[in-house]
């Protein structure tokens, strides 16, 4: 049989959720570094820079009003208001990686998430939960970061049992009780989504190249 091309398939849209200071951020960081056949997507947001975030990197900072104009221009995925801030994901370039099948991940919470997968791309989606291994273990590790205020803290907490609620939602949900073991979940989730059979368009004609060598060979 004649050499094949190389398999082509739409990219993946990788959503990671969690309560803040669970695990997601790290997480992401490190399938990035693991694989540099996934992007990141990323988000833009009204808030303000935190120490050590360059514009374009971490996010997109933008007014309220810029932020504003890009949703009445149909320009986000997905959009949420966290904490008084707005955030939303940029719809061009998730686009464009997937029809080049490459895939994106996307750090954002339950809301963003369930934007997407309702979207007209939700096809593509995979979706992961990051649960703490408990709540006390949660709040230490918010306070561990010693970048928040307690106010900030207090707020986070309050929150997080309103996340935490919309686990069921996801295709996949991990404790994070270990963080290489629950890094080594993720990466094993990407590369089975990967090999699903509705994700690989070209089988449809390897087989029918099979059955046309089959009819020759008789």
């Amino acid at each position: 049989m004649a050499a094949q091309d190389v398999p082509s398939r739409r990219g993946l849209l990788i959503i990671l959720s969690s309560p803040s200071g669970a695990g997601k951020t790290t997480l992401a960081r490190r399938l990035l570094a693991a694989d540099p056949s996934i992007g990141f997507s990323v988000s833009a947001t009204t808030r303000l820079p935190r120490p050590g975030e360059v514009d374009g990197r971490e996010y997109h900072f933008v007014t309220r009003p810029e932020f504003e104009a890009m949703v009445e221009r149909g320009e986000l995925l997905e959009q949420a208001e966290v904490f008084g801030n707005l955030y939303g994901s940029p719809r061009r370039p998730i686009e464009a990686a997937m029809e080049q099948g490459r895939d994106t991940i996307f750090d954002i919470d339950w809301q963003g998430g369930q934007q997407i997968r309702n979207s007209l791309l939700g096809r593509e989606v995979v979706s992961i939960f990051i649960l703490p291994p408990s709540m006390a273990e949660l709040e230490r590790r918010l306070r561990g970061r010693g970048q928040d205020s307690a106010e900030v803290i207090a707020g986070r907490m309050a929150r997080s049992m309103a996340e935490v609620s919309h686990w069921a939602e996801y295709d996949y949900v991990l404790v994070n009780r270990d963080l290489d073991e629950t890094d080594s979940k993720v990466r094993h989730i990407v590369e089975v989504e990967r090999l699903r059979r509705e994700r690989q368009p070209w089988l449809n004609g390897f087989v029918r190249d099979l059955a046309r060598e089959f009819e020759g060979a008789r």
